[in-house]
């Protein structure tokens, strides 16, 4: 089957926060919303089809992941990571972030250190400030056009640090991480006794030639301290369902953060998460593939724009996901001014690049490339229409 990637969807009036959160959040309500993390595409129609079927029954009581859902998960893991899971080393998630954040409240104290690599999805800095925790952060390097981690600072800051949370691949821009970047990481989390949380949820977004490797594969030292998230909803644009896993190999770790988990009760998930996730897991390989060579083809028309229209902007562009990184900061226009530009005048909704890391980041903004083409450069006309050509 063909799927189309090129038809606009309606979903103003949906509840849709990347669409009817623009009044609130912006001020305006006629904005062309380039934000929120999630895709403008239809989800599958394997997944959509499922959630009928099981509408068909009419009692949507307490339900359990069924054999069928873990076997889904366990073969997606092990076939494209190399994640030999079982049902007991996996742990149902309702979503990513509140994930992350029971494992600070598990396994940390008040004013623990929190250590993440700035710029980073802005509530990888919020978890730590809000739960009491101290945040410290390690900016990264732009080398070669993509982001990379200052070891030197990294290790100096992890010394006190009880958790590093990553992203990876990395949000903002889908930065890959290879191997010798994660055992690095592994390493220096070993000697200083840093467990490592590692969100993988742009793992399935990877951009042909790009290789995800999943951190806990790395080395003993990775799979013995980490506890690695994923979800299909970034992948099949099925977020709204909450519905992510957990990996935890080691048994101990597992069983501190695990029981945690279960007493408070988030287990039970609900039928439409799991119901999604087996449909998403058991067939999609090829909807995925097509969708990926869609959002490759949306990285070209971004780089083939900015080098035509846009030439000052630096971009880093994503290795995985559909997120890239804007830098706006040659164009010598205030980050205030810049941000009311493209929102009064050019009416596009990006993320604040201030949102990623603090002041260190006007400027950037980052941009949602998981939308039709249509879409994509009608965003990027209305800026290169309100920024000077020269």
């Amino acid at each position: 089957m063909k799927y189309n990637f090129d038809e606009m969807i309606e979903r103003r009036g949906t509840n849709c926060f990347k669409w009817d959160a623009l009044l609130s959040m912006y001020g305006y309500d006629d904005l062309l919303p380039m934000w929120v993390a999630d895709m403008d595409f239809c989800s599958p129609d394997f997944v959509m089809e499922a959630i009928r079927r099981r509408c068909d029954h009419p009692v949507l009581g307490y339900t359990m992941p069924s054999e069928g859902y873990w076997k889904a998960v366990t073969d997606w893991l092990g076939n494209r990571y190399n994640i030999v899971a079982s049902k007991e080393t996996l742990h149902f998630i309702p979503g990513i972030v509140a994930g992350i954040s029971f494992a600070l409240l598990a396994l940390t104290q008040p004013n623990d250190k929190v250590l993440v690599t700035t710029p980073v999805y802005p509530p990888f800095l919020n978890l730590p400030r809000e739960s009491g925790r101290t945040l410290v952060c390690s900016p990264l390097k732009i080398e070669n056009g993509r982001f990379a981690i200052d070891f030197d600072d990294f290790e100096r800051k992890a010394e006190d640090c009880k958790i590093f949370i990553m992203s990876n691949p990395h949000n903002p821009a889908g930065t890959v991480w290879g191997s010798d970047v994660l055992m690095r990481i592994a390493d220096i989390c070993n000697r200083h006794n840093v467990i490592v949380i590692s969100d993988e949820i742009h793992a399935d977004l990877t951009l042909p030639p790009h290789k995800h490797v999943s951190y806990s594969t790395v080395s003993t030292n990775a799979c013995d301290n980490s506890i690695t998230f994923m979800a299909p909803s970034k992948t099949f644009n099925i977020a709204g369902l909450g519905s992510s896993v957990c990996y935890v190999p080691n048994p101990d770790l597992r069983k501190r953060f695990f029981c945690w988990l279960d007493a408070l009760g988030v287990a039970g998930g609900n039928i439409f998460a799991f119901t999604a996730a087996e449909a998403a897991f058991s067939n999609g390989d090829e909807w995925l593939k097509q969708m990926l060579d869609y959002l490759k083809e949306n990285v070209f028309t971004l780089q083939a724009f900015l080098n035509a229209r846009l030439p000052k902007v630096k971009v880093v562009l994503p290795e995985a996901s559909y997120l890239a990184w804007l830098d706006f900061s040659d164009y010598g226009i205030s980050h205030k001014e810049l941000a009311e530009k493209l929102i009064k005048e050019a009416r596009v909704a990006l993320n604040d690049g201030t949102t990623f890391g603090g002041e260190a980041y006007e400027c950037c903004f980052r941009i949602n490339l998981g939308c039709p083409k249509s879409m994509l450069l009608d965003a990027l006309n209305r800026i290169a229409g309100v920024l000077p050509t020269a």
